[in-house]
């Protein structure tokens, strides 16, 4: 079948996933249509892998993974394709930041998830990293800490939600991820549909054939999309997949 989009990429949550953290029965539905139509369904996310996993089992899927916001790409379930890694260093860099701040952080290692609460020392020198995250409601310090972070070299900078900041190791974002997982399907970026809601999809949603932004995404995200949806609390990827895919 000649369709003009061979691949779904979905964000997860506040994308594919409502305000309750479920994938909704209508969009279930409209997911199994798509694949059944011969259309890749690809889960590209900040999450990690053992986080994402459950819903890519939900759904079906047995196609490659972005997770990590991009510092990991499967070519299956549980097949790695390719990792990217900090530098132990940059990791202790990035702690000291959160520590002057008094800032809640977190940090997604290839062995388990750290934050604030269950830090420690051991943890930082035996653990290889993917990824570094700051949450805070303060403006003023989001801002000084991001600040802080663009004097740095070696970064990719984005977020999850208007309150927290994402550093993967530069280089590693949803749109390179993507770009792997075209290699191992044999398609073209250009076949590709991108659908998110924050700055961690901007990327994809640019260098994508098609980039949506859902209706409940930040301003940023909504800007610089080809098509804004609904929300994912009102099924915006059943939308997606009706007037982009089944052309409906």
């Amino acid at each position: 079948m000649n369709m003009k989009y061979k691949c779904l990429a979905l964000d997860m949550d506040g994308t594919l996933l409502n305000d309750e953290h479920q994938i909704s029965p209508e969009t279930m539905k409209w997911i199994k249509n798509a694949t059944d139509r011969g259309v890749h369904v690809c889960l590209s996310t900040g999450r990690s892998f053992e986080s994402a996993l459950p819903f890519g089992e939900q759904l079906g899927l047995s196609t490659p993974m972005v997770t990590v916001n991009g510092s990991e790409v499967w070519k299956a379930p549980h097949q790695l394709h390719r990792r990217s890694l900090f530098d132990v260093q940059r990791i202790k860099e990035l702690h000291e930041i959160a520590l002057s701040f008094d800032t809640w952080f977190w940090a997604y290692s290839v062995q388990d998830v750290y934050n604030k609460d269950n830090w420690s020392n051991q943890h930082l020198e035996d653990s290889e990293w993917l990824k570094f995250g700051y949450h805070t409601e303060d403006d003023d310090i989001r801002h000084q800490i991001l600040m802080k972070l663009q004097d740095m070299d070696g970064l990719e900078i984005t977020n999850s939600s208007p309150f927290n900041l994402e550093i993967n190791p530069e280089g590693c974002n949803k749109a390179s991820g993507i770009a792997e997982v075209c290699k191992l399907l044999d398609i073209e970026m250009s076949e590709v549909i991108a659908v998110g809601d924050s700055l961690n999809d901007v990327a994809a949603i640019q260098q994508c054939g098609l980039g949506v932004a859902m209706g409940n995404a930040q301003a940023q995200v909504q800007d610089v999309a080809d098509v804004v949806v609904a929300s994912n609390n009102d099924d915006g990827i059943v939308e997606v997949i009706k007037k982009y895919i089944f052309e409906l």
